[in-house]
């Protein structure tokens, strides 16, 4: 289903983090000096911290170096069908299309939750734009990324399938409920339906929030009731752990003490590191599952 038909009451939660790239990644030199440009667009889960929504985004910025840059475009409230009829995608690819002679570009697609026939589960911790109405269903959704996914590359990018950030909504003290499990497979089959790279943040977000538990995963909250949005020290530190499975670490939480840093994924991870900066101490704890 073609995004401009999608029904106006669809209520899709999606992240798009754009680095322009004027060629497949398949034929760029890993080694490429040509800075990457990001432009993340999306809804609340996206957005800037505010009143009603903050993601992960801005913390992931914090961490661009030696002349990459970004611009959040997300806003509270979008959808997939008012991001693109309001015209805030024509806006993102058209910035690509610009960035592709100066700069790298990528465009991370994340879907952060899917409105099917009936409500989540923990509906109180839902966006604005959740309607049950909807009825959207998971192989609509896929076919969904899909088609964003292709715009990218017809624009001149290349697409990045992110999976959901997980709910920090926990049925005990260090188990957190998979309730975007669903939407996680359908987005890693959305990547291999078009040749993107996937980075699986929702199976990294659930491992670190079961590991450190629930009282520590609740200082990332919004305010004391929202489990969906981040405050900006939480947008920081799962923006820590965006960058790092953008470098190539394994989205797996080793709690075992075991060192992880060293498990890279070659070149797809290594073209990033000239333009993200590290933290090893804050990277060291999200991977060993202690409270950052």
């Amino acid at each position: 289903m073609m995004l401009s038909t999608l029904t106006r009451s669809a209520s899709v939660l999606f992240s798009l983090l754009s680095m322009a790239a004027a060629v497949p990644a398949k034929e760029r030199n890993p080694c490429s000096r040509k800075p990457a440009a990001f432009f993340l667009a999306g809804d609340s889960t996206t957005a800037i911290q505010s009143t009603d929504g903050g993601g992960w985004s801005n913390g992931f910025l914090s961490f661009l170096r030696n002349g990459a840059w970004g611009v959040n475009y997300g806003h509270n409230g979008a959808t997939t069908v008012s991001f693109v009829a309001g015209g805030d995608w024509g806006t993102v690819i058209g910035r690509v299309k610009n960035s592709t002679a100066d700069f790298d570009v990528y465009v991370t697609i994340q879907r952060t939750d899917w409105d099917g026939p009936t409500k989540p589960a923990t509906p109180q911790f839902g966006h604005n734009d959740q309607k049950a109405a909807a009825n959207i269903s998971l192989p609509q959704y896929q076919t969904n990324l899909e088609e964003l996914a292709r715009q990218v590359r017809s624009a001149g990018g290349e697409p990045i399938l992110v999976t959901p950030l997980t709910r920090r909504v926990f049925t005990s003290a260090r188990v957190a409920t998979d309730s975007l499990h669903d939407q996680r497979l359908a987005t890693i089959a959305a990547g291999q339906a078009v040749g993107a790279r996937v980075l699986d943040l929702n199976l990294a977000s659930l491992g670190y929030v079961d590991a450190i538990g629930s009282a520590d995963a609740q200082t990332y909250n919004l305010n004391p009731t929202d489990m969906t949005h981040l405050n900006d020290w939480g947008s920081v530190v799962f923006g820590r752990m965006v960058a790092d499975l953008l470098l190539g670490h394994p989205p797996v939480i080793e709690t075992s003490g075991e060192d992880t840093s060293e498990k890279a994924a070659g070149p797809d991870g290594r073209r990033f590191a000239r333009w993200i900066a590290p933290d090893e101490q804050l990277s060291w704890k999200i991977w060993h599952g202690v409270a950052a």
